[in-house]
C-alpha cells in the first residue's frame, strides 16, 4: 500500500476549571502562548476552559500547525464528565474541586487566587502539595510549574475513615453507639 506514513494522535485534554467564580487572572495565565506551547511540547492536544464569570476570554484555536486546540465554557451543570476525561486539571483552589479531581486520580495543579481576602484555600492546597498528591501554583508560577512537574511522581489521594471520629463525637454528645 505505498510508503504512506499515517499518524493517529491520541486526544489528551487539559480541563481548567475556576469554579463559580472569576478568577481572570488563572485564565490569562493559561491562554498565554507559552504555556500552551508548553503543554503541547508535552504531549497535551486539547485545552478546555471552564472561565466561569470572569471578564477575560482566551483565544480559541482549532489546534492546527500541531499548536493545542483551545475552546472554553462559562458555566456547566455538572464539571464531571470534563474531570473524567482529562488528563491534567488545572484548578483553582477550591475544595470540592481539588477533591473530586483527586477521587478520579487525575493529575492536579492548584492555582490559588491571591486576590482572596483570608485565603484559607492556600493552605490546602500546600498541605495536599506538600504530601505529593498535587502541584501547587500561582498565576506566575503556572509555566515553569508544568515546565517541571513530573506527574508519575504524584501520590494518589485516598481519603481518611471518618468512622472513627463520627463515633467518638457522637459519644461525646450522649448519642447511643450502633
Amino acid at each position: 500500500m505505498g510508503d504512506t506514513e499515517v499518524t493517529i494522535k491520541c486526544k489528551k485534554t487539559v480541563f481548567v476549571t475556576v469554579g463559580t467564580t472569576s478568577f481572570d487572572a488563572l485564565v490569562k495565565a493559561v491562554d498565554t502562548r507559552e504555556v500552551k506551547e508548553e503543554l503541547s511540547r508535552r504531549g497535551y492536544t486539547d485545552l478546555l476552559i471552564q472561565m466561569g464569570r470572569g471578564s477575560y476570554i482566551p483565544s480559541k484555536s482549532e489546534g492546527d500547525d500541531d499548536s493545542i486546540a483551545v475552546d472554553y465554557l462559562t458555566f456547566s451543570s455538572s464539571i464531571a464528565e470534563y474531570l473524567r476525561a482529562a488528563s491534567l486539571v488545572i484548578s483553582h483552589a477550591g475544595s470540592g474541586s481539588i477533591f473530586e479531581t483527586l477521587q478520579l486520580r487525575k493529575p492536579l495543579i492548584v492555582v490559588v487566587n491571591e486576590d482572596l481576602m483570608d485565603n484559607h484555600q492556600s493552605e490546602l492546597a500546600e498541605e495536599l502539595a506538600g504530601r505529593k498528591h498535587l502541584y501547587y501554583a500561582h498565576p506566575q508560577t503556572l509555566r515553569r510549574i508544568i515546565v517541571d512537574m513530573k506527574v508519575e511522581s504524584l501520590i494518589p489521594y485516598h481519603p481518611g475513615d471518618a468512622t472513627p471520629v463520627a463515633k467518638h463525637i457522637n459519644r461525646f454528645l450522649g448519642f447511643a453507639e450502633d
